[in-house]
């Protein structure tokens, strides 16, 4: 480790910024934050820094730089293109053993400025030891992507309620295992999720009740994971992934995606298909209620998105009869995931203005569809679950008035490495699935949109669909 990581208290400390490049705008930007009483000495300062001049946010110095400068000051940088003064800056700094960065050279310094994510009072830095700043942004901006804005306010609510704990459990290992369980807890989810009230309530009763036996109730997340491929997820998803105590997914779950899960986790296997049910929808919404009472964070986890064709309406009504709290995270439906890797708009100026998206498997089992607004120009339709009722859809469609030689399409494991897809006719729909003994997962567009997917492989350009 090149360099120890620190975090420095400089309200109302004076910092000295040698330089009034843009650079050094941004340097100073953070010193300001931070609370610090700012001097520049350059001769020439950019607008930027012009403005805070102006505004009286920063004093300016024009004579150049002398030792008496660093009289009483905290910290150092150096952003100047001047060779023998960025020297000269860092001799006496040593001398005075007063912290100096350099911007562009980090060997001469004593310090580097990292990148940070700033989540006040939550801060985090990240540095590469100023070998590559261009690697350190991007890390910071994933970061950033990871780290809702409430994990300040969250750092806030538990700073709030440290001494009330620490009091009581004054053993520092109880203390570690307490917050360890709350934050592993549904209190935190519902923090992140807005209702940081009812989270707050929830602490301090648990802090009320340490050392008593009390049961807290748990929390249900309905969650999509998209139609397969991991990176589709959305970042709550995958916070609520890696949080969960326990996990309950079907069939339609990519595997990759439950390795998110804590290695403690328990992971149960709810999966149905057409006609083969693992476990019967009455069950399971009983699983999720009692699984919930027992204080449990539970995430329900669904192929796609939980309120198209997922069942997750279903699964809330019992959630809400039986008092649990919950949340729904939306996913990317496989409508939109599996036919854009597929290269397949779902709508074109061209040749379609509106998409239905239908279930060909209807609660009774059967396909007693609205045939007739299926069949409508410049229309998009996308079947979900139809493989076993293909012969049917192929029938009714023409049967209602679609031509037969209307394009569709089957995409199988869609947005996964073994994503297949397939392209006729919809006369020819039936013949396509059998000849290639095609099995779900698989949705069926039907559309001239799937022209595109047809240009795409004829030019050879289908590789450059991401799957």
């Amino acid at each position: 480790m090149e360099y120890l990581p620190i975090f420095l208290n400089i309200k109302g400390e004076k910092c000295l910024v040698i330089g009034g490049r843009q650079d050094a705008f941004e340097k100073i930007r953070l010193l300001l934050k931070a609370g610090a009483t700012v001097t520049v000495i350059a001769t020439d300062l950019c607008r930027e820094i012009t403005e805070l001049k102006e505004n009286k946010r920063i004093s300016h110095q024009e004579e150049p730089f002398s030792a008496s400068n660093l009289n009483g000051t905290k910290i150092i940088i150096v952003a100047t293109s001047d060779t023998s003064l960025r020297l000269a800056v860092v001799k006496k700094a040593r001398e005075k053993k007063i912290p100096v960065t350099v911007i562009d050279f980090p060997d001469l310094g004593t310090f580097t400025l990292p990148s940070i994510v700033d989540r006040s009072p939550l801060l985090l830095a990240v540095s590469t030891s100023g070998n590559s700043p261009t690697l350190t942004r991007i890390i910071r901006s994933r970061l950033e992507a990871m780290l809702p804005l409430s994990y300040g306010r969250l750092s806030l609510l538990v700073g709030k309620f440290r001494e009330n704990v620490k009091e009581i459990l004054q053993n520092k290992q109880e203390r570690r295992y307490f917050w360890n369980r709350i934050f592993s807890s549904p209190i935190i989810e519902l923090f992140l999720s807005g209702k940081e009230q009812e989270a707050e309530r929830l602490l301090k009763k648990e802090i009320d009740t340490i050392g008593k036996n009390t049961q807290t109730m748990g929390q249900v997340c309905l969650v999509g994971a998209g139609p397969g491929d991991p990176d589709l997820l959305t970042l709550r998803a995958l916070r609520l992934i890696q949080n969960a105590d326990t996990i309950v997914y079907d069939r339609l779950v990519f595997p990759k995606i439950l390795e998110y899960a804590r290695q403690d986790a328990e992971l149960i296997y709810v999966g149905k298909q057409s006609a083969n049910h693992a476990v019967p929808q009455d069950q399971i919404n009983q699983k999720l209620v009692d699984l919930a009472r027992q204080g449990k964070m539970v995430v329900r986890l669904k192929g796609g998105d939980p309120f198209i064709f997922g069942r997750g309406g279903e699964e809330i009504e019992m959630l809400m009869e039986s008092g649990i709290d919950f949340q729904v995270v939306p996913g990317v439906t496989a409508a939109s995931g599996c036919s854009t890797y597929a290269g397949i708009p779902l709508t074109h100026r061209d040749y379609a203005q509106h998409c239905v998206l239908v279930t060909g498997h209807l609660k009774e089992g059967g396909m007693d569809l609205n045939w007739d607004s299926l069949v409508q120009p410049s229309q998009t339709v996308v079947f979900y679950m139809g493989l076993s009722n293909i012969k049917i859809l192929s029938d009714e469609l023409i049967k209602h008035g679609m031509s037969p030689d209307m394009l569709a399409a089957i995409v199988q494991k869609g947005t996964t490495r073994n994503q297949k897809v397939y392209s006729g006719t919809v006369f020819e729909l039936p013949d396509i699935v059998e000849k290639n003994d095609i099995k779900p997962p698989a949705l069926i567009i039907v559309g001239n949109v799937v022209k595109l997917h047809q240009k795409l492989v004829k030019a050879g350009f289908d590789n450059r669909l991401s799957h």
